[in-house]
C-alpha cells in the first residue's frame, strides 16, 4: 500500500506529519539545542520574563522554559509512543492468538477482556498507579494494562474476519503454515486499522501522562515534562499566566496533530466509509 503519497497528497496530513516529525526531531536533539539545563535553578532569574536570553522565559526556580520544554518532549512524547508500541505488540500477539486459534483459548482471552474492558479506564489507571506506587513507570504500565485488552479484541475481530477470506482458505488447505499466513495474510490486512487506531489513541496516552503528572502522580520533579510543567505554574496562573501557556499549547498542539492525523489515516485507508459520511 502506498500510504506515504497518499498522505503527502493530503494537506492535512502533511502538515501533521511534519508537526509531529518537527517535534520529534527536537526531541532527540534536546541535550544539543537546548540554552541551558533544564534543571538548572537560579532564583535571581525567578519568573525572568521573555528576552534575548529567555525565548520563553523563566519559572519559579529560574529555570529556562524553553529547555524545559524540549526536554520534555521525551517525557510526554517520547514515552507515550513507547507505551503505544508495547501496548500494539502485546494486544496485536494476543489478539492474532485469539482470532487466529479460536476454540477454549479465545474463549478464556475473550472473558479477560471483557473483565478488563468493564472498568472505567481512567479509574483503573488511578488504581494501578495508586497500588504501584507513584512513578511515570507505573504510569506507563497502567496504561498498557488498560488498553492492551481493547486492542486484542479489536485485533481478534479482524483476523475472524479476514480469516473467511478464499485465499486464506486456500492456504490453509494447501497446507501452507500458520505463521505464513499470519504473517503475508492477516498482518497486511488488520495493519491499516491498526495504524489508525494507534495514532488516535497517543494523543489519548499524552494527556493521560501529562494528566497524572499534573496532579502528581507521574513524571516527579525534578524532570522536565509538561504536565508537570503546568502543575508548578497552576499556583502563580493569575500573576504569570504565561507559565502555563507554553506547556498547555505544546500538548495542544501535538495532541491535535496525531489526532488530526489518525483522522485522514482513517479517510485514506477506508474512503468508502468516508463517502458515506
Amino acid at each position: 500500500m502506498n500510504l506515504l503519497p497518499q498522505l503527502i497528497k493530503n494537506k492535512t496530513a502533511l502538515c501533521c506529519l511534519i508537526i509531529i516529525a518537527i517535534i520529534i526531531v527536537l526531541g532527540i536533539l534536546a541535550p544539543y539545542i537546548a540554552p541551558f539545563d533544564p534543571n538548572k535553578v537560579r532564583i535571581i532569574r525567578k519568573y525572568a520574563g521573555i528576552s534575548a536570553e529567555h525565548w520563553l522565559g523563566c519559572d519559579h526556580l529560574g529555570r529556562d522554559i524553553l529547555s524545559r520544554l524540549l526536554y520534555g518532549i521525551r517525557a510526554t512524547v517520547f514515552l507515550s509512543l513507547l507505551t503505544m508500541i508495547i501496548t500494539i505488540v502485546i494486544g496485536s500477539i494476543i489478539g492474532l492468538i485469539s482470532g487466529y486459534n479460536r476454540g477454549k483459548l479465545d474463549e478464556c482471552i475473550m472473558r479477560m477482556c471483557d473483565i478488563m474492558l468493564s472498568f472505567p479506564s481512567q479509574v483503573m489507571i488511578l488504581a494501578i498507579v495508586g497500588v504501584l506506587g507513584v512513578g511515570i513507570e507505573n504510569v506507563i504500565i497502567a496504561n498498557i494494562v488498560v488498553k492492551w485488552a481493547w486492542y486484542s479484541r479489536m485485533i481478534r475481530s479482524s483476523v475472524i474476519k479476514y480469516s473467511r477470506k478464499n485465499y486464506i482458505l486456500f492456504s490453509r488447505a494447501i497446507g501452507a503454515p500458520h505463521t505464513f499466513i499470519i504473517r503475508h495474510h492477516l498482518l497486511p490486512n488488520v495493519m491499516s486499522e491498526l495504524v489508525v487506531l494507534a495514532t488516535l489513541d497517543t494523543g489519548w496516552v499524552i494527556l493521560n501522562i501529562s494528566a497524572l503528572s499534573f496532579i502528581g502522580l507521574g513524571v516527579q520533579a525534578p524532570t522536565a515534562e509538561w504536565g508537570l510543567m503546568l502543575s508548578e505554574a497552576k499556583n502563580v496562573m493569575i500573576q504569570h499566566p504565561m507559565q502555563m501557556v507554553f506547556p498547555g499549547i505544546a500538548i495542544l498542539v501535538v495532541v491535535a496533530a496525531f489526532n488530526m492525523l489518525g483522522d485522514c489515516l482513517r479517510d485514506i485507508l477506508d474512503p468508502k466509509e468516508h463517502k458515506h459520511e
